[in-house]
């Protein structure tokens, strides 16, 4: 039975629903043009600039003793309203400067304000490392940050690609809209170890078992400030923070008030390569926010970008003729029959024949290439979000923020997806005051007219031809073939793929779109034709998946009632649900027969937590020891407890060191415990026990490693030796290893950190050095297993080992399951700073990362490390090379390194690109043009096995960042 989509997807209402709420923008806006201040209120207006007299935008001034805040825009002008009498002094607050306490006395003067220039780091402040604020310098753990100022001045083409120069961080970019970013190893394109947060939301996408990046993020002008956390974050955070966490803070409307705009114009694709010449990518954003009387406050911010996506095209081959045909050097390169291209789809199909000469081969169907499948790559992101802020007190607000977003792009697990129409929507509501945060939020997730490229190529071909049709076609055809000419064997293989390939969908052609439109909308992965007309029923590769993640969290320092030590305490619950689609998800009540029916039982999972933190100075405050314990039970599993321990010691209030233990678990992701996926021939499974009842995965299979490499090994024995069929499977059958999987378990790490950090050269020069060891047991990965459809893997007879050769008598799984050997990985990085002639700057970092894997006899288990030994950058700029002109280059390099993915292996060259960027500010209309490149250079370079080849991106923004002008009531 078929099940088409229908043709009113969720994401066609959801495109309505935002074009009402951005259509109702601009009344929202005219709504704070128009309105008047309240009687009693006094209006603080001025400037300010630095000891060179450049103005300086970004700075935030508070009234002392209140919450009456505003900030410079970008010709440093302030102006703030408050109903608090003078005199009273105005706190002045930028990275990079001297703090300053301004006393006003009569509000009616225009302020003329300077700030002197201090180094970069001394005072800045961060939360993210220990969940409440604390100077960066003796932070108990690494964390890395990035603010306005730099975000401003950063070459990247995004503020997100500048995440990826930060210490520590390694960014993969799977497109345009969609990049995912990963520190200390084990780096996959969907990483479940890294969790990424805006505003204290965790932005993942359940079912697609992915954080989304910035596709549903904040635009670059409501960013405040960026804070990585590089490592396990587990004992604070819990699941899915073993890696590291981000934190995307954004800009509060009571102190960032005002209009901003921003219009991008780019153009990528200067490769000339099937491309037809550069490429146009336009982005534009929007924020707004409004503050009244200090009570209440709006912020809307949008960003909509559109543009040609990165190309994967690479024609390397997973399958070369060494392994797929070796008693026959002649079938290699491009006469290998048994081609399976990096990004070609539907050539994985590993068929054996055995010619009228005895001959034994291996061959894979033709296949179809990702550009023809994925259409024009062209892509979109909407995104935006509204939020309401009312202070109950001057201490106290409560917030409610709903963020929406759709997106197109591509991302990989183990295999490439094209995403169309993806919605996620966030709704939050929070309570927050300096003491404590109470937070809730729901994400609602639609993959709307997503499709999985690999069913789409399979079902391609076979709604053309089974597969054994197909091989009764080709091995026919190339009997003849080696008649007409015996002493060319890679021709007779090119005439038999021809013959058998006659009346195939050919790309660019009318049948050819409208089979890849019926197959993409057609939410069964699981059927092929039944009819002589393959349009009447097809297997298909509709993604077509939805969820909904609920959590609610609460975080209360004790500080008001406990003295002797600052202790925090907090708690949260989560639960995903998921609404099975048949293919991803399935109703596992349903009799196995049934399963992969669209609908039934919804999916729940979830955990809760709770977690104690204490801090205490000693020494004069030089010694400050921190301790947390964690405490997380899933429904699924057993509790867990995640303790940390850390000490930082601070030397004449410069150097700063610190030590760190902590133990943390991860619970599997949703993907990792409940999918059911039939992707290609094999079925990925997750490691919960009940799945496996009735498939036989655990008990009776072989790894699947073992059974190709048996097929090929029986291949020779018939080539080389002439021995029968049978013969050769008896010869060879102690290569076929069975396996001996069990149900998955929490992985858990054990990780060591010592750092440094330290501000010299009369605070010039800021030095920032960790180095860490990493100790994981149970390990989460995938392993491929064999299952053949009768008889057992413990009795090798006759009929098993011909079914160990027959693809259509042998189950093909992918499981989640532990590592049963103990995988550890060791690194360091250094980070330098300096700042000399008052505003130039040069930095740099290195990064050395190692994996030791202490690999058992019997593991199958790749844990896929995917990190380059080495990976440095280099930056180099001036703010104010001269007024209001200044400058920043970046350079990247990384070493090549082994990529390991059940999407594939391969190997991923080293690379080094140079960014660079000129911003010329024009204060006196409150703007700034930005001219740069990312890669500028145009190398040519792709960051993971199958992911795209990226080159230059050259753009110009020009940025509007003003305030509304407001006048003083009699």
């Amino acid at each position: 039975m078929q099940h088409p989509r229908k043709n009113t997807t969720p994401s066609t209402k959801m495109n309505k629903q935002l074009r009402y709420f951005f259509a109702f923008l601009p009344f929202l806006l005219l709504s704070g043009l128009l309105h008047a201040q309240l009687n009693g209120s006094y209006i603080i207006d001025g400037r300010i600039t630095d000891d060179q007299g450049n103005y300086l935008p970004g700075a935030t001034v508070v009234i002392k003793g209140t919450s009456f805040a505003a900030q410079t825009d970008s010709s440093g002008r302030f102006s703030l309203t408050a109903n608090v009498k003078p005199p009273f002094k105005l706190s002045i607050r930028l990275i990079g400067y001297q703090a300053q306490d301004f006393e006003v006395r009569n509000p009616n003067n225009k302020l003329s304000i300077q700030l002197s220039t201090q180094s970069l780091l001394v005072n800045e402040v961060v939360v993210s490392a220990s969940r409440q604020q604390e100077k960066l310098l003796r932070s108990p753990v690494a964390i890395e940050k990035l603010d306005m100022r730099a975000l401003k001045e950063t070459p990247a083409a995004t503020f997100y690609d500048a995440i990826g120069n930060l210490k520590n961080v390694q960014m993969t970019t799977a497109g345009l809209t969609f990049k995912v970013f990963n520190t200390r190893g084990f780096n996959v394109p969907n990483n479940f170890r890294f969790m990424q947060l805006v505003d204290g939301v965790d932005n993942q996408a359940a079912t697609l078992g992915v954080p989304l990046g910035n596709a549903i993020g904040p635009s670059e002008l409501d960013i405040q400030s960026i804070e990585i956390t590089p490592g396990a974050s587990s004992a604070l955070y819990g699941m899915n923070a073993i890696n590291g966490m981000s934190n995307l803070i954004t800009k509060n409307p009571f102190v960032y008030q005002g209009l901003a705009v921003s219009q991008k114009v780019a153009f990528n694709h200067f490769d000339g390569k099937g491309s037809d010449g550069p490429k146009p990518i336009t982005e534009t954003n929007f924020r707004f926010a409004k503050a009244w009387n200090d009570k209440i406050a709006i912020k809307i911010d949008f960003s909509y970008l559109q543009g040609t996506d990165w190309y994967a095209d690479n024609r390397s081959d997973f399958n070369p003729q060494p392994i797929s045909n070796p008693d026959f050097p002649e079938l290699s390169g491009v006469n290998n029959p048994a081609n399976d291209a990096w990004n070609k789809y539907g050539d994985n199909s590993n068929i054996q024949i055995i010619d009228k000469n005895n001959r034994a081969f291996n061959i894979h169907r033709t296949g179809y290439w990702e550009k023809d499948l994925a259409g024009n790559y062209h892509v979109k992101n909407i995104k935006g979000d509204v939020a309401l802020h009312y202070k109950i007190t001057p201490k106290i607000e409560v917030s409610y923020a709903y963020r929406a977003g759709d997106m197109d792009g591509f991302f990989q697990r183990g295999n490439r997806i094209g995403l169309r129409d993806v919605i996620v929507q966030n709704h939050k509501i929070e309570l927050t005051h300096p003491d404590f945060t109470i937070r809730a939020y729901v994400s609602l997730e639609n993959t709307g007219n997503s499709y999985n490229m690999n069913p789409l190529a399979d079902n391609l071909e076979k709604s053309f031809k089974p597969d054994a049709q197909w091989k009764s076609d080709y091995l026919k055809a190339l009997n003849n073939a080696e008649d007409q000419n015996p002493n060319d064997l890679a021709a007779a293989h090119r005439a038999a793929r021809a013959a058998a390939d006659a009346g195939r969908f050919v790309p660019g052609t009318a049948a050819f779109n409208r089979q890849v439109n019926l197959i993409q909308h057609v939410n069964d992965w699981d059927i092929y034709p039944t009819s002589k007309n393959p349009l009447d029923t097809t297997g298909g590769a509709a993604l077509y998946q939805k969820s909904h993640f609920y959590h609610a969290e609460g975080i209360w320092n004790l500080r008001q009632y406990v003295k002797f030590a600052d202790i925090l305490v907090g708690a949260d619950y989560r639960t995903f649900e998921i609404y099975p689609d048949g293919n991803n998800f399935v109703d596992f009540s349903r009799p196995l027969a049934n399963r992969n029916q669209p609908g039934g039982k919804n999916i729940w999972y979830g955990k809760y937590g709770g977690f104690a933190q204490i801090s205490k100075t000693f020494l004069g405050d030089a010694l400050k020891l921190t301790g947390s314990l964690r405490y997380d039970k899933s429904q699924q599993f057993a509790g867990k407890v995640n303790p940390r321990l850390a000490a930082v010691y601070t030397i004449n209030e410069k150097h700063n060191i610190r030590v760190s233990w902590q133990n943390g678990f991860r619970f599997p992701s949703l993907f990792e415990a409940y999918s059911f996926v039939n992707n290609g021939q094999v079925r990925r499974v997750g490691g919960l026990p009940f799945i496996e009842k009735g498939l036989g995965y655990y008990e009776n299979a072989i790894y699947t490693s073992t059974a190709d490499a048996f097929t090929t090994a029986v291949n020779r024995s018939i080539n080389n030796e002439h021995l029968s069929k049978p013969d050769a499977a008896v010869k060879n059958q102690g290569i076929l290893k069975q396996s001996h999987l069990g149900p998955i378990k929490p992985e858990q790490i054990q990780a060591y950190e010592v750092g440094y950090k330290s501000v010299v050269a009369d605070n010039r020069l800021f030095i920032d050095f960790d180095g860490y060891y990493s100790r994981y047991k149970n390990f989460i990965g995938q392993v491929d297993v064999t299952v053949p459809k009768t008889g057992s893997v413990t009795h090798l007879d006759s009929s098993l080992l011909a079914a160990m050769q027959d693809k259509s008598q042998q189950d093909r799984y992918r499981v989640w399951a532990n590592s049963t050997s103990t995988v550890s990985n060791y690194g360091f990085a250094l980070a330098l700073t300096y700042e000399f002639d008052k505003s130039w700057t040069l930095s740099g970092n290195v990064n050395y990362n190692k994996l030791v894997q202490d690999k058992t006899k019997d593991d199958a288990l790749i844990p896929g490390f995917n990190t380059p030994e080495y990976f440095t950058n280099v930056s180099f700029g001036n703010r104010a090379i001269v007024p209001n002109l200044g400058f920043n280059v970046v350079w990247h390099w990384q070493k090549s390194f082994y990529w390991q993915n059940l999407f594939g292996n391969g190997n991923v060259p080293a690379y080094n690109t140079f960014d660079a960027q000129v911003t010329y500010r024009l204060p006196h209309i409150s703007s700034s043009i930005k001219i740069g490149g990312s890669n500028i250079l145009n190398a040519a370079y792709f960051q993971y096995v199958g992911g795209p080849t990226i080159r230059g991106l050259y753009y110009a923004t020009i940025t509007y960042d003003g305030m509304f002008k407001k006048k003083k009531k009699d």
